[in-house]
């Protein structure tokens, strides 16, 4: 159980984080927004992050999660045909598909370019039905990855993002979706650079329009909703930085786009990501007690970025808190403080620090040493 929270701390976004040194937020106009930098683990800016939304065809990021994590797994494979359903070809009102035949066959690999290149909902409902039987079954797993995610404003009742009351996620809960797509499945990350894909002889073109406006955009995925709004959830890497931006409800596709490139710009302009520490970098050595060794070294197991505004780099000061006494036995990854960061002098970014080594239970006359020693500590 320890090691499984350990493992979901370096996962989910980082806490205890202040905006209020920040540059202003920009004057959208959009119904929500969050700029995330994915390098950091930091929500830079937001506005309504939590409010619920229908996300439409946004849903489909988190049914192609579970779709590359079958792959994974050995459930599904690229070159497997599937027979779409009757059910799966039906034609809805205004649907975006990729115009498959009921009866017949057609490959994993061909779904997901459509799932993900033409937002198609009949490429969702097959792909659904080979996983869970029905797609309204493949919610339930959707929703237990939300779940495991750490998504509090989430829940799905389908696989296409049909509207339905239960239906809905958030801007932070969408750009999470995003950043766990490129962190656990990096294999399959392209598919959502690519801008046009043909299928059945009708070729259609990906309708985030920033892969043609910014060359530095690699994803991700667009959606629009019967109340006439407009989404997006969209990556850009510079260098080595990467950030997500999640653009809801615009009046129009024009808005969409432009408002999502301004997120991203602010972003790349106003703020730097920095190098913290590398992975098994040593933040302190702290004397341990009853162990085997004399000394542990904590730090963080990945390399640890933090973001900040550009020029701000010297007001930044740190302090570890850590429990006392450490006594042994202690892990490898073992949570054993937190580093806290402040800037210009005031709380800015809390750090979760881990054990480095492992330190064994030293014998019976060394704890008994140690014991003394600490009644004079």
């Amino acid at each position: 159980m320890k090691a499984a929270l350990i493992f979901l701390l370096a996962l989910l976004p980082l806490q205890g984080f202040s905006q209020e040194q920040f540059p202003a937020s920009p004057d959208l106009d959009a119904d929500a927004y969050v700029l995330y930098d994915y390098t950091s683990r930091q929500f830079l800016k937001e506005y309504n992050a939590g409010e619920h939304i229908a996300p439409a065809s946004l849903t489909k990021l988190m049914t192609a999660y579970v779709v590359f994590g079958a792959i994974k797994q050995g459930k599904l494979s690229l070159t497997q045909r599937l027979i779409p359903s009757a059910y799966d070809t039906r034609v809805q009102t205004e649907e975006s598909r990729m115009f498959l035949k009921a009866g017949v066959a057609v490959s994993v690999e061909e779904l997901l370019r459509g799932l993900i290149v033409q937002s198609a909902n009949d490429a969702a409902r097959v792909l659904a039905e080979a996983i869970a039987n029905h797609e309204m079954a493949l919610a339930d797993t959707m929703n237990s990855e939300a779940q495991r995610l750490g998504l509090k404003d989430t829940h799905f009742i389908n696989a296409t993002g049909a509207p339905e009351a239960q239906h809905y996620s958030s801007a932070r809960d969408l750009a999470l979706i995003a950043a766990a797509l490129i962190r656990d499945f990096p294999e399959f990350y392209y598919i959502y650079a690519q801008r046009e894909y043909q299928y059945n002889g009708v070729a259609q073109f990906n309708r985030n329009r920033l892969l043609w406006l910014d060359p530095f955009v690699d994803g991700l995925s667009t959606s629009y909703s019967d109340g006439s709004k407009f989404g997006m959830v969209v990556s850009a890497k510079r260098d080595n930085r990467r950030l997500i931006a999640v653009v809801l409800g615009t009046a129009t596709e024009k808005l969409r786009n432009s408002e999502s490139q301004r997120l991203l710009n602010m972003g790349f302009q106003d703020f730097e990501a920095i190098k913290l520490y590398s992975r098994d970098q040593a933040v302190s050595d702290k004397r341990i007690w009853k162990g085997t060794s004399r000394h542990l070294k904590i730090g963080f197991d990945t390399d640890r970025y933090i973001t900040i505004p550009k020029g701000k780099r010297d007001s930044l000061a740190a302090t570890l808190e850590t429990q006392q006494p450490l006594l042994a036995p202690v892990n490898r990854g073992q949570l054993l403080g937190t580093l806290h960061l402040t800037l210009d002098g005031s709380p800015y970014l809390d750090l979760p620090v881990f054990a480095l080594d492992d330190v064994r239970l030293a014998n019976v006359f060394s704890r008994g040493v140690d014991n003394i020693r600490l009644m004079f500590q």
